[in-house]
């Protein structure tokens, strides 16, 4: 069965079932990536051990949003 057939088939659900199938379908795609996971974990380590040292300036939220870029 190809993909036409299916999508025809699809398109003849309910609502709902046709909501389900999208869901499965992008959860299918959204698989986590190991390096990546890796890559932000070394980061995240890297900027908490920084502020934790006092090498890393912080700003509070306020003068974060009241700044002028």
């Amino acid at each position: 069965m190809g993909k036409n057939d299916i999508l025809e088939q699809a398109l003849h659900l309910k609502a709902n079932d046709r909501f389900e199938l999208v869901e499965e379908l992008l959860k299918s795609l959204d698989k986590p990536d190991e390096n990546i996971n890796k890559i932000w974990e070394e980061e995240a380590n890297k900027r908490v051990n920084s502020y934790k040292n006092g090498k890393l300036e912080t700003v509070n939220e306020k003068d974060f949003f009241d700044y002028e870029y």
